[in-house]
């Protein structure tokens, strides 16, 4: 077995308030969860209105198949142009851990 995480730290645009940081956010965690089935939440960050951090976590009997969901996750987030992608922090453990 393999768990996978990432956690994005992003930069959003022109973002005033919470509630528009809410309607940048809410779609990037739905249509990861949408075309991914990852685990997906805003983990970080929660009240700051022009930084987020989300993150993803996935469990896979393959390690291939892992890598590959977390790139196009990682992918996916980078193309949005409404935020900038700071940083990525992946991390892989198995059950041998």
């Amino acid at each position: 077995m393999y768990v996978g995480t990432l956690s994005f730290d992003l930069l959003l645009g022109d973002v005033r308030s919470l509630k528009e940081k809410r309607s940048v956010v809410r779609p990037i965690v739905a249509e990861l969860q949408r075309k991914f089935a990852v685990s997906v939440a805003e983990t970080g960050n929660q009240n700051l209105h022009r930084r987020a951090e989300i993150g993803i976590a996935l469990v896979s009997g393959d390690v291939g198949h892992l890598t590959g969901v977390l790139d196009r996750c990682e992918r996916l987030v980078a193309a949005r142009p409404e935020v900038e992608l700071l940083s990525v922090r992946r991390r892989l453990h198995t059950d041998e851990e």
